[in-house]
Order: structure tokens, then sequence, then C-alpha cells
């Protein structure tokens, strides 16, 4: 569904008497990569979590097969987004496709976390509530993050190294949240002194 909503904000443009200029239709890609980072918020949601725990597949692989699948298509839907925007009005393709990967990192990132602090099958909702708030605090800084434009500038410029540090941060944090946390050997009882006991 965020897919789709992504695609019809895009291809909204071409109905419109006039084109955005290029600001504009940078702008618009970014609430088009926000609702496909909406959607990947679903990603890790597993109503099986609680029995899939015990299978011999890990937690990293099974994430890992789930992204493997979802990547290629995002590619498609990303490409699709761009060319639905007029070539003269579309924003330059690297620092927007910049953009769209730090999103939706920062959503993939923010699952993840949930996923390994709590114990919810579905996280999707709770993940799409905090990405909603980081990009709510992104638009009340707007000249950090190149959405406000500075007269004589590109807009790129002075903000892609900012998405590009988010980018690493949440992809580093993905890897570090991913994986199953190392369980504790389980106490047992000490028949000497009565009292648990975590040694073997």
């Amino acid at each position: 569904m965020a897919g789709g909503l992504g695609l019809a904000l895009a291809g909204a443009v071409r109905l419109v008497g006039r084109a955005p200029g290029e600001e504009l239709g940078a702008v618009l890609l970014r609430f088009v990569a926000l609702s496909g980072a909406l959607g990947l918020a679903f990603l890790l949601d597993d109503p099986a979590r609680h029995t899939t725990a015990t299978t011999p597949l890990g937690r990293s692989l099974r994430a890992g097969l789930r992204l493997a699948l979802v990547v290629p298509l995002v590619a498609l839907w990303w490409t699709a987004a761009l060319l639905l925007i007029p070539e003269p009005n579309r924003p330059p393709l690297g620092p927007a496709t910049l953009e769209a990967a730090a999103m939706a990192a920062a959503a993939l990132a923010l699952a993840s976390a949930a996923v390994r602090f709590t114990d919810t099958a579905e996280v999707g909702k709770g993940t799409a509530i905090r990405l909603g708030a980081a990009a709510l605090v992104v638009v009340l800084v707007p000249e950090r993050w190149g959405l406000s434009a500075v007269p004589g500038e590109p807009w790129w410029e002075a903000t892609q190294v900012r998405w590009a540090v988010v980018l690493g941060a949440t992809v580093a944090a993905t890897a570090l949240c991913t994986p199953e946390p190392l369980r504790r050997r389980p106490a047992h009882l000490d028949l000497s002194g009565g009292a648990l006991s975590g040694r073997a």
C-alpha cells in the first residue's frame, strides 16, 4: 500500500498542467521515499515469531532472506518513481537516491532494534510511528537536510554528507541488532546450599 501511494504521488506530477520546479520535485521525491520507508517498517513483522525462534534458521538468516527478496523490488519501485518525475524537473539522482536509501535503512534499523529489545511479534506499527517522528524532526530543521533551498547554491551539496552519515549509522545499527542475543546459561538448583547457581 505504501509503495503504491508513493508511485501515485510521483505520477500525480504528470496530471497537473504545469510541471514542478526542481526543488518541488525533490520535496515530492522525499515524500515518495518516506512512503517506501514506511512500507519497509513492516518487513520484520512475524506473527509466528515465538514459534520460529526455535527453528534451526537464525534470526539473521530469516531477516536476510526477507531483505534479499525485497531489495530488487524496492530498486524497481524507486526507478519507476524517478521516471515518473519529468526529466527537466527531476532533482539529481545521486543525492535523491542517497536520501531514499537512508530513509529505508532507518526504517530497517528501527524495526531491527524493536525486534532485538522487545518481545513484540509485529513491530511495524511502532516502527512507522518512530520513523514518522524522525521525519518530523528533519522538517523542523530544513536548512540542515536540504528541505529549503539556499539561494545560489545547489540544494544537495550541503546535505548529502549528513544523509551518508545517517545511512552508514543505520546500516551498522541494523547489523548489530539483527543477530539474536546470546542466551545466558540457565541457572540450576545447587543442592548443597539450596541456592540458584549459574555454574554448570
